[in-house]
């Protein structure tokens, strides 16, 4: 049953990405005068399709090699390092996030409620050593 449900679940994949991949090549074609058979749309969708396959396999593969279960922007750096536009572009935009994300934190924190005040002194539960 898993298995009939996972078939479904990447046809319709699949399905989506004909899809998505048709209306940009149609978009293409109209705008530069040109004409695109439903082979070459079918063609491509499997080539994107199988990149996608590989992609996916390689940052599992990194990310278990890591000894983590999740994939983190270290192993799609992993991936883009052979490819030095992609890999500049995606700095670039790593670093921009990260940007954006301390210029958020650094104003959170300007707004942030100050703690509540604890009557308690220092941390933990034994006496502090003298």
């Amino acid at each position: 049953m898993a298995t009939a449900t996972a078939l479904e679940q990447e046809e319709r994949f699949k399905s989506a990405l004909w899809f998505a991949i048709g209306k940009f090549v149609d978009d293409e074609c109209v705008m530069q005068n040109l004409n695109a058979t439903p082979q070459f749309i079918g063609a491509l969708t499997e080539l994107v399709y199988t990149q996608i396959e590989n992609t996916s396999r390689d940052l599992e593969t990194f990310a278990k090699h890591a000894g983590r279960r999740i994939i983190n922007t270290d192993d799609v750096m992993l991936l883009a390092r052979r490819n030095e536009g992609l890999d500049a572009l995606l700095r670039e935009t790593l670093e921009a996030m990260k940007a954006r994300e301390a210029r958020a934190e650094k104003e959170n924190t300007g707004r942030a409620k100050p703690a509540a005040k604890t009557t308690a002194k220092g941390k933990g539960k034994g006496k502090a050593k003298q």
